[in-house]
C-alpha cells in the first residue's frame, strides 16, 4: 500500500479567480476547490505516494478565525495519527499564513512534516505561482527525516516560528528575518541549510499539545494588539479595559519601548489582571529584557505570533 500525503484546501489567492488573466489584484480569493486546482498540477513525480485532497474552507485568509484555526488543527492532528500518512500540505492565503503556521506548530507540535503553501497570483493569472508552490510543498511533505510546521513559497522553506510576510505583492513575499530561511526546493528536491537542519530534524516521540475540546466549547480569550507611536496615549487601553479584554500585546518601538502615557494605562490594566506582553514593531531582532521592565517580553516572537501564544496560554488556564 502506498504512503499518503493529504492536501487540505483552505482557500486564499492560490484558489482565487479574476475576470482578466492580467489582473493579479482584483480577484476573489478561495473560489476554486482543491480538486480543481490539482487538475493543473503534474503530480507524476510523486507516483510513489497517494496524494489525496480535501476541502476544509473557502476563505480569504484575512478573515481567518480562531475557531477555524482550531478546526484545522484537529483535522491535522487526526491525519497525522494515521500510520500511512507521511505528511500534510495546506493551501492557504498569504495574509495570515504565518499565524496559522505558528498556531499549528504550537498546538499540534507534529512529528511529521506539515507544510503550508500559498500563491501571490490567482489561479487565473497568465503565470500563476500556486502550482509550483504546491509541488514544492509536496516535496517537503514527502521528506521522511524532517518534522514540524513549514511554510513553502517561491522555492524557499521557512519554519513556522520565524516566517513573516514582508511584501504585499512580489512572489517571494515571505522572510525568516535575520536567521534566514531553512532551506530551498530545487528541481523537486529539498535542500536544508547545514546551520538550520538540526532544528528541522525529525523529533520522534514529541508529545502533542492538541486542544482537546470541541470547537464549539472553547471560549476564546480576547487578546488585542496595540502599537507604540509618537503621541501614543492610554485611550485605547482604557477602552479595551471597559470592554473586558483578557490580554494586550504591545508592538513597542525599538527594544519594546512604550510612551509613558501608554505605559501607565498598561500598568493599570495589568493590575486588573489583564495579561500584558511586550513585542517590537521592528521587522527583525527581538526585545532584550531590561531590568525593572514591568511587563513580560515576547521571547522573540512577532506581535501577531505573540498574540497567538498569549491566547493559547490563556485558554489553557
Amino acid at each position: 500500500m502506498k504512503k499518503r500525503i493529504v492536501v487540505l484546501g483552505m482557500g486564499g489567492t492560490v484558489a482565487g479567480q479574476a475576470d482578466l488573466a492580467s489582473d493579479n489584484i482584483a480577484y476573489t480569493a478561495g473560489d476554486l476547490d482543491i480538486e480543481s486546482i490539482f487538475k493543473s498540477i503534474p503530480v507524476g513525480d510523486f507516483a510513489n505516494y497517494q496524494v489525496d485532497t480535501e476541502q476544509v474552507a473557502h476563505i480569504d485568509s484575512k478573515d481567518m478565525s480562531l475557531s477555524l484555526l482550531h478546526l484545522l488543527s484537529q483535522k491535522v492532528h487526526t491525519l497525522l495519527c494515521c500510520v500511512d500518512i507521511v505528511g500534510v500540505v495546506i493551501t492557504h492565503g498569504t495574509d495570515t499564513l504565518e499565524e496559522t503556521a505558528f498556531f499549528l506548530q504550537e498546538v499540534c507540535n507534529p512529528s511529521k512534516p506539515v507544510v503550508l503553501t500559498c500563491a501571490m497570483r490567482p489561479a487565473t493569472s497568465f503565470a500563476p505561482d500556486g502550482p509550483q508552490n504546491i509541488l514544492d510543498a509536496l516535496t517537503v511533505a514527502s521528506c521522511r527525516d524532517v518534522a514540524g510546521v513549514f511554510v513553502v513559497c517561491a522555492g524557499r522553506i521557512h519554519l513556522a516560528s520565524r516566517v513573516q510576510k514582508n511584501h504585499p505583492y512580489r512572489l517571494d513575499a515571505f522572510t525568516s528575518g535575520e536567521a534566514g530561511c531553512y532551506g530551498f526546493v530545487e528541481e523537486g528536491r529539498a535542500r536544508f541549510l547545514a546551520h538550520t537542519y538540526g532544528v528541522a530534524a525529525k523529533r520522534e516521540g514529541k508529545s502533542q499539545k492538541i486542544l482537546k475540546w470541541p470547537v464549539s466549547e472553547i471560549n476564546w480569550p480576547r487578546v488585542e494588539i496595540l502599537m507604540n507611536f509618537v503621541g501614543a496615549s492610554g485611550f485605547t487601553v482604557n477602552a479595551l479595559i471597559s470592554q473586558g479584554v483578557d490580554g494586550i500585546v504591545i508592538a513597542g518601538t525599538g527594544n519594546g519601548t512604550i510612551h509613558h502615557l501608554l505605559q501607565n494605562a498598561l500598568l493599570k490594566a495589568q493590575s486588573l489582571g489583564i495579561a500584558i506582553v511586550i513585542s517590537s514593531r521592528c521587522a527583525e531582532g527581538r526585545v532584550l529584557p531590561v531590568p525593572g521592565q514591568p511587563f513580560v517580553d515576547s521571547k522573540g516572537l512577532t506581535p501577531v505570533k505573540t498574540r497567538i501564544a498569549l491566547i493559547l496560554k490563556l485558554v489553557k488556564q
